[in-house]
């Protein structure tokens, strides 16, 4: 770590490439520069998903494509590596910022990424800084950005990917993975969620020609991946509905229902309806239900882009029930996310210890419902998009424990493509961010195969 000391100015070095367009010398401030402070503060000084800053921010409407962009990947890139700018910028410090400086804070980490990972140069990353700095009403704190960041790019350009994947992530969430993974597999996965994520999709039909058309390949499951380039709704077929977007890890659960057609599913917490369109896909009788009329809504809206049939209903899952027992359940409930963390970085500042505490009472509540649910012989399919083991193993074990009747399903390899690592000894499915690394990784799923006799 950066021990405090005194620090000079250095020579600027070019802009790169990828960099916005930096504005005159006399402006004030970088428009990107400030779009991506604000989507920041949103997050960690109001606690709003990213997702939901980044649509209700008028900035990102007025900003150039390429600063669009540039604003998106660097509050993103930001927050995957937060806990490592915090630990350098901490360094630089002699005595910690006061609280009601904290805005000064975010600016440091802004510029700091720029500096250490992205590898902006010196003199675009930090004169915009200390503009911004002043520009918020912290002027008497612009001689400290300019020299922590002076010696940030100084020093600490080669330190920062030195430094533990782990340290990146809160100290909960490390924890927690250490404790259920061992330290190489949860330092290994800590590494997988800092990368940048790819486009997944998930196609009705004919993958060969549509991963020719997309410039896609076909992993062994069968999901297309590509990199993530442009507008979506401007990709080939988007608009005829031959596709949608769906983590391959996603698309998984679905499989273990297998041959689905003729069958009454019911798809629970089922919004914005991924499952739900590869359950009609294959001519299930669907039934989806969450409680978000907004969700719902939206869910409608990508099956009739789909060309796909559901019966849709807005309820309480835990309270809701098919009007006879039905085949089948499938329940993604919901969850801390922290399996998502590649593609939603905001995820571990928004959650916590407690989160999950609270979610793990409503997932019960949920288990019991779906196996409420389904008829003598029928199969109830839970899932999270978690890497918390309370999140996954531990609700089944207790669901076990407290309802006679039910078994467990052990999944095979060839119903999954194949991803043997991907099943735990229970026979459960288990993937992580660092599964399929050469292919540009996966997102964190459980889900459990249960036989109500």
């Amino acid at each position: 770590m950066l021990k405090p000391a005194a620090m000079t100015d250095q020579t600027p070095d070019p802009l790169p490439p990828g960099a916005p367009a930096e504005p005159p010398a006399d402006a004030k401030i970088s428009a990107a520069r400030s779009v991506a402070f604000d989507l920041l503060r949103a997050v960690l000084a109001k606690n709003t998903p990213l997702d939901e800053a980044l649509v209700a921010h008028d900035g990102m409407n007025w900003l150039p494509d390429r600063d669009r962009g540039f604003a998106r990947t660097l509050v993103a890139t930001t927050l995957r590596r937060l806990g490592h700018v915090d630990r350098l910028i901490d360094g630089c410090l002699a005595q910690p910022l006061p609280l009601k400086a904290s805005a000064v804070r975010d600016v440091l980490r802004i510029a700091a990424t720029e500096l250490l990972v992205l590898k902006v140069a010196p003199h675009a990353a930090v004169d915009s800084a200390v503009n911004l700095v002043r520009s918020r009403g912290h002027e008497k704190f612009a001689k400290l950005t300019n020299a922590v960041l002076r010696r940030l790019d100084r020093e600490a350009r080669d330190t920062i990917d030195t430094l533990p994947a782990l340290d990146a992530l809160p100290d909960w969430l490390a924890r927690n993975w250490r404790a259920t993974y061992g330290d190489e597999t949860a330092e290994a996965m800590a590494a997988a969620v800092q990368r940048e994520p790819v486009l997944d999709i998930t196609v009705k039909a004919d993958p060969d020609h549509w991963a020719e058309t997309l410039g896609a390949t076909v992993l062994q499951t069968g999901t297309l991946r590509r990199p993530i380039e442009g507008r979506i709704d401007a990709l080939p077929g988007f608009d005829e509905g031959a596709w949608w977007v769906q983590d391959a890890a996603a698309a998984l659960p679905v499989r273990l229902l297998g041959d689905v057609a003729g069958k009454t599913v019911v798809d629970l917490c089922a919004a914005p309806g991924g499952k739900t369109a590869q359950l009609a896909a294959g001519a299930a009788h669907v039934i989806a239900v969450d409680r978000a009329a907004r969700r719902v809504k939206r869910m409608q809206e990508n099956l009739a882009r789909l060309q796909l049939a559901a019966t849709c209903v807005t309820a309480d899952a835990a309270k809701w029930r098919p009007p006879s027992p039905v085949d089948a359940v499938l329940l993604d409930a919901p969850c801390s996310a922290t399996g998502t963390i590649r593609r939603h970085p905001d995820i571990p500042w928004l959650k916590g210890e407690g989160d999950v505490a609270k979610l793990v009472v409503l997932q019960d509540r949920l288990l019991d419902a779906a196996v409420a649910m389904v008829k003598p012989g029928g199969t109830v399919v839970f899932c999270t998009c978690s890497l918390e083991s309370a999140e996954g193993a531990e609700r089944i074990a207790a669901l076990l424990a407290r309802t006679p009747g039910l078994r467990r399903v052990p999944i095979t390899a060839d119903e999954i493509g194949g991803l043997s690592q991907s099943i735990t000894a229970d026979g459960d499915l288990r993937t992580r961010p660092d599964h399929l690394a050469d292919s540009g990784g996966i997102d964190g799923f459980y889900a459990c195969r249960l036989v109500k006799d």
